[in-house]
């Protein structure tokens, strides 16, 4: 599939009536594993870059184009229609044009642009959001920067959790308005919030996160939410496997104690794709069948 169909794919979910629960993927081979496992949509976040590529935490330290990169790599490893989390933009309008044109680039299938003010001014320790003014002209630039119109572009807020419910409304409100293909809200914590949240949409709705109160499907999907994200846990995972491994064996475990625990060679053969570039092997380079 190429970014056409990925990005034609990506947009029925949007224009769908089912809310989906995209894989959280990292890297080529997390990417493989959700695609062989059936997961319709992966979401790349900027939290997770920030691990997987400078072993940092999510205080927006990655460049652009390390984060645009590493998307590249896990979009050419499939198929897997992609989400990613592109942050502020990584500047101002102008640069959410250039965010824009690498992701573009990439192969991604959409993106969101958040209005919180990163990275973090000096001296300030809350979370502070940028004018709505300034919002919008960012989105209105990341519109007018993609050359593909299936690219979807997504607005983002944290509004709910950082200056209350009314201005995120009106953030949802003034974003929708610049053309925007979905809305992506954080901090939305009560079937109350969204229900209002839901009440003043125009367009699909995106959820990061899915405390207690939210986690029903059909409820979500009746509100217009066609995308929750449900967190990262298999970075997490992948870190904490990796960590026991190693301690184990600088504690003296032996390699054959821990075969139990490895991925098995023929998980190994799927993802990397062994059979076909076997198959390659023998067409170009002349390897015996």
């Amino acid at each position: 599939m190429n970014c056409t169909g990925r990005r034609a794919a990506f947009r029925a979910i949007l224009s769908g009536g089912r809310c989906v629960h995209p894989a959280s993927v990292y890297d080529p081979l997390s990417a493989r594993m959700a695609e062989e496992l059936g997961c319709e949509l992966g979401m790349f976040a900027g939290s997770v870059a920030a691990l997987v590529v400078l072993g940092a935490p999510d205080i927006v330290l990655l460049t652009l184009s390390e984060f645009a990169q590493q998307a590249h790599r896990i979009c050419r490893a499939g198929t897997l229609p992609l989400l990613v989390d592109a942050d502020h933009g990584y500047g101002n309008a102008l640069n959410v044009r250039r965010t824009v044109e690498e992701l573009e680039t990439a192969g991604i299938a959409a993106l969101t642009i958040e209005d919180t003010l990163l990275p973090q001014p000096f001296g300030a320790a809350e979370t502070r959001l940028i004018p709505v003014e300034e919002g919008v002209g960012k989105l209105r630039a990341a519109l007018d920067a993609r050359q593909d119109p299936g690219l979807a572009v997504i607005g983002r807020t944290s509004a709910v959790s950082v200056t209350g419910l009314d201005d995120a409304i009106a953030r949802l409100d003034a974003y929708q308005r610049t053309g925007i293909d979905a809305m992506f809200l954080t901090g939305i914590g009560t079937r109350a919030q969204l229900d209002a949240v839901s009440a003043a949409a125009r367009v699909p709705l995106v959820l990061g996160g899915l405390p207690a109160e939210l986690a029903d499907a059909g409820y979500l999907a009746a509100r217009g939410v066609r995308i929750a994200l449900r967190g990262h846990q298999p970075v997490m995972a992948a870190i904490q496997a990796a960590w026991e491994t190693m301690r184990r064996l600088q504690e003296g475990a032996t390699p054959q104690s821990l075969a139990g625990t490895l991925a098995p060679e023929d998980l190994l053969d799927r993802l990397t794709g062994k059979p076909r570039i076997r198959q390659m092997q023998q067409a170009f380079l002349g390897l015996p069948r």
